[in-house]
C-alpha cells in the first residue's frame, strides 16, 4: 500500500514511452495529472480472499477541501454507473471533499470514509452537510464484488499515500481489477501543457470496443478476457485537473470533450458502460469558502476554451493507452486477463 513511482513493472511501459503522438500539445514532465501543480494522487490496492480491487484518491490541493472549495463540472456520457455526489456538483459547481475512485459496490463505504475524513479536519467541527465525490467502475470479473472488500482503513491509507510528483499507474488502487478491450486495464494518466497552464487526466479504464492506438486498430482480445466471455460492457471514470482559471460552466464543457479521446481508442459505449468525467480547476483565485458571496478572480472566457477542448481529448486518449501499457497480466478467482502485448505496438505503424 506504499506509494510507488511511475516506473512500470518489468516488461511494461508508459504510453508516453511509445513515441506515439497523441495530438500536438506537449506533455508535462511526468505525463500525469500530478503535473498540475498541487494535485496529489494516492492509491491503496486491496487483494486476498477473492479481492482484486482498491481505491484511488485525487486531491486538488493541500488545504481543507471543504473550506477551500475548487470549481468543478461533471458530464455523464452514458449513465449505466453509480457515481456518488454528482447532482450537487452539477448544481453548485464545486467540490467539498477529495475525489475517490473504486469498484462499484464499494462506493457507499468509500463515500462514508470520505465524510469521516473531512468532518475530522480542523475547521469542520460544526459542518452538518457534506457532499463526498466517488467515481467507480465494475471490476467484478476479477474481484469478488459482493464481498465489498474496500473499507475505511483503505481509504485512509490512500489519502495518507497521496502526494505530488510521480504517481503509480496500471494495476494499482482502483485499477487493480479492471479490464479494457479484453486486456488488463487499470489506472492511466497523461498531461498537456498549454502555454502557462497545465491540464492533466487520470482514468480508471474498464470498458470494451475495438482497440485502436493513434488510429491503428489492434487485434480484438475480448474473447480472451474473463474465461472467454466477450463483452463491450464496462465503464470509464475520467478525472481532469487544470491550473487554468476555468469556471464551473466551462469545466462541465471540458469534461464532455474528454469522451472524444475515449472514442478515438475504439470504445463502443455499450448499454452497460457507465462513462462519466469530472473536471476541476486548482486556480487559487477561483476557490471559495462555504459562505463566500462571490468567487474572486477572472475566469477564462468561452473563446479561450478551444485549445483546452483539444488537449483534454488528446490527454484522455493517451491516459487510456497508458493504463493498458502499464498493466500486467492478472489472475484472480480463476480468471486470467492478459496484459496488452507491447510487441503489437512495436510491430505496427503506430509511430
Amino acid at each position: 500500500m506504499s506509494y510507488q513511482d511511475s516506473v512500470p513493472p518489468p516488461g511494461r511501459c508508459r504510453a508516453h514511452d511509445l513515441g506515439v503522438a497523441f495530438g500536438a500539445f506537449p506533455s508535462g514532465p511526468l505525463a500525469a495529472i500530478t503535473d498540475v501543480p498541487g494535485v496529489r494522487v494516492g492509491h491503496c490496492t486491496v487483494t486476498g480472499a477473492g479481492a482484486c480491487t482498491g481505491v484511488t484518491v485525487v486531491l486538488p490541493h493541500a488545504e481543507n477541501p471543504y473550506l477551500a472549495r475548487v470549481p468543478a463540472g461533471v458530464h455523464v456520457h452514458n449513465g449505466f454507473g453509480k457515481p456518488f455526489g454528482f447532482p450537487q456538483v452539477e448544481e453548485l459547481g464545486e467540490l467539498e471533499t477529495p475525489i475517490a475512485l473504486t469498484g462499484t459496490l464499494n462506493v457507499p463505504r468509500v463515500a462514508d470514509a470520505l465524510i469521516d475524513h473531512v468532518l475530522a479536519l480542523p475547521g469542520c467541527e460544526r459542518v452538518r452537510s457534506l457532499n463526498p465525490l466517488v467515481l467507480e467502475t465494475n471490476d467484478g470479473r476479477l474481484s469478488d464484488l459482493r464481498s465489498r472488500p474496500v473499507h475505511a482503513e483503505h481509504v485512509a491509507a490512500a489519502l495518507s499515500d497521496a502526494r505530488t510528483g510521480p504517481m503509480a499507474v496500471g494495476c494499482v488502487g482502483a485499477g487493480r481489477g479492471t479490464i479494457c478491450f479484453g486486456y488488463k486495464g487499470g489506472i492511466g494518466s497523461a498531461s498537456r501543457v498549454l502555454g502557462r497552464y497545465t491540464l492533466g487526466v487520470l482514468v480508471q479504464s474498464n470498458f470494451g470496443g475495438r482497440l485502436a492506438i493513434a488510429g491503428v486498430p489492434l487485434p480484438d482480445a475480448r474473447r480472451q478476457a474473463a474465461g472467454g466471455a466477450a463483452t463491450d460492457n464496462g465503464s470509464c471514470a475520467i478525472v481532469i485537473a487544470t491550473d487554468a482559471p476555468i469556471g464551473a460552466r466551462n469545466l462541465r464543457r471540458l469534461a464532455a470533450r474528454a469522451f472524444a479521446g475515449m472514442a478515438r481508442t475504439g470504445a463502443s459505449f455499450a448499454n452497460g458502460s457507465g462513462d462519466y468525467a469530472l473536471a476541476f480547476s486548482t486556480a487559487p483565485e477561483l476557490r471559495r469558502g462555504p459562505s463566500d458571496q462571490q468567487v474572486g478572480g477572472s475566469e477564462l472566457g468561452n473563446e479561450a476554451m478551444s485549445p483546452f477542448f483539444a488537449a483534454v481529448a488528446d490527454a484522455t486518449e493517451e491516459a487510456i493507452v497508458d493504463s493498458l501499457c502499464a498493466a500486467e497480466t492478472t489472475t484472480c478467482n480463476g480468471v486470467t486477463v492478459p496484459a496488452l502485448p507491447l510487441d503489437l505496438l512495436r510491430d505496427r505503424e503506430t509511430r
